[in-house]
């Protein structure tokens, strides 16, 4: 049975990916569960790249400390909010960018910039690269969206980081007034997880 890694230690992250690959026949993993607990610099200037640099540095690391796991897939992914009034930012930062705030004080701060701008205005996208290393081949990336808009306030429970303030009109809620089925089949995260498994399937590495 094939065994996947994720290089990740977001706990969310993983209940997502999780969800949305259960039905393959293969074995997951954290990056911490496989031993990796060094830090990654994250110094990419693409959601690409800083996915691709993650799973490489895993899957580099795997292959020297745990042979255990040489022939496992190691996925990454880098996902990030656009804002379209805020030129794309925080994009590739919006972790980072938080800094010593909270999402939902991160988010209040967004509102309250944004508050004077006109609904058609307000576009923004989450997006979602996931890198997968797979022994013998060149790094696999694909990138997936899901269009939205900011909302006037923070609404919903389910999801997390900036799902209380991403509104989708289609639907006419935030993803974290969505059920986690809803959110994953729209989602960036559950687009960019199917489009990879598609991949590794054509290839014939699942």
């Amino acid at each position: 049975m094939k065994t996947i890694i994720f290089a990740t230690g977001n706990q969310d992250k993983v209940k997502e990916i999780r969800e949305i690959l259960g039905d393959l026949p293969v074995t997951f993993m954290t990056m911490r569960e496989a031993g990796f607990t060094e830090e990654i610099e994250e110094n990419g200037t693409t959601f690409r790249e800083n996915a691709a640099i993650k799973a490489e540095a895993v899957a580099a690391w795997i292959r020297r400390n745990a042979p255990a796991y040489a022939e496992a897939i190691v996925m990454a992914d880098d996902s990030g909010l656009q804002i379209d009034a805020m030129g794309g930012m925080p994009g590739v930062m919006s972790h980072r960018w938080l800094g010593d705030r909270t999402y939902p004080q991160a988010m209040m701060d967004i509102i309250e910039e944004l508050k004077d701008v006109a609904e058609e205005q307000r576009g923004a996208r989450f997006v979602c690269s996931i890198a997968a290393c797979v022994p013998g081949r060149e790094t696999i990336t694909v990138q997936e969206t899901v269009e939205g808009r900011v909302a006037h306030e923070i609404r919903g429970t389910e999801g997390f980081g900036y799902d209380p303030f991403f509104y989708v009109p289609e639907y006419g809620c935030t993803t974290a007034e969505m059920s986690r089925e809803q959110k994953n089949a729209i989602s960036h995260r559950g687009k960019a997880i199917r489009a990879m498994r598609d991949r590794l399937l054509e290839e014939g590495v699942l």
